[in-house]
């Protein structure tokens, strides 16, 4: 993993890390607890993609604490990022998020992710704890672009539900990822439609 951030970009990955531990207790954004192991697993895993979602317009569905959304905004301050979750807690969480740092070029919106209808189709959508790939095709394909990716960062890699995929999509790439004291594998697969 390559990622050169200048001080505005550490200053402000601190700040959001620092944010998610204090919040996290009240709201439940996720069970690791100690702040070492969620720069660990949370931040530099996501960074561990930021060269690789693309380019344009990107949303993050089920984003949950933020997570690859924020640490994508904060590395791309010039490209539109919108972080989509239906729990309401999690998306004021986001809000504060968004407004301390802050990160202008983050939007959040609070719907399910089937009900979400955006008024222009992303490049890019990216999930990293989605139920599963076929389910985040299912319900975000209304999302993207005619000619848009999926980004779907996995543990290990999903053999199964990647021969379930609905028709018309296919596997474009599949990325391993090196995430610096990560044990298990981790992945970012990249679809798109065939037709």
């Amino acid at each position: 993993m390559s990622v050169a951030l200048n001080e505005k970009q550490q200053d402000q990955l601190l700040q959001y890390l620092e944010l998610f531990a204090r919040w996290n207790s009240a709201y439940n954004l996720s069970a690791i607890r100690d702040p070492a192991q969620m720069l660990e697993r949370h931040i530099i895993d996501s960074l561990s993609v930021v060269n690789l979602c693309g380019e344009g317009a990107l949303i993050d569905v089920g984003s949950g604490g933020g997570l690859p959304g924020i640490p994508l905004a904060i590395m791309c301050p010039d490209r539109a990022i919108t972080l989509l979750d239906s729990n309401g807690k999690k998306a004021r969480f986001l809000f504060q998020v968004a407004s301390t740092l802050p990160l202008p070029n983050v939007q959040i919106v609070n719907e399910r992710v089937e009900s979400f209808v955006p008024t222009q189709p992303f490049a890019g959508v990216v999930s990293r704890a989605f139920a599963s790939v076929v389910d985040m095709i299912n319900g975000s394909e209304h999302m993207l672009a005619a000619d848009g990716h999926f980004y779907a960062m996995k543990g290990k890699l999903p053999e199964d539900e990647l021969s379930a995929l609905p028709k018309g999509i296919k596997v474009e790439q599949v990325h391993r990822l090196s995430v610096p004291n990560c044990d298990g594998e981790r992945h970012l697969i990249q679809l798109c439609r065939s037709e």
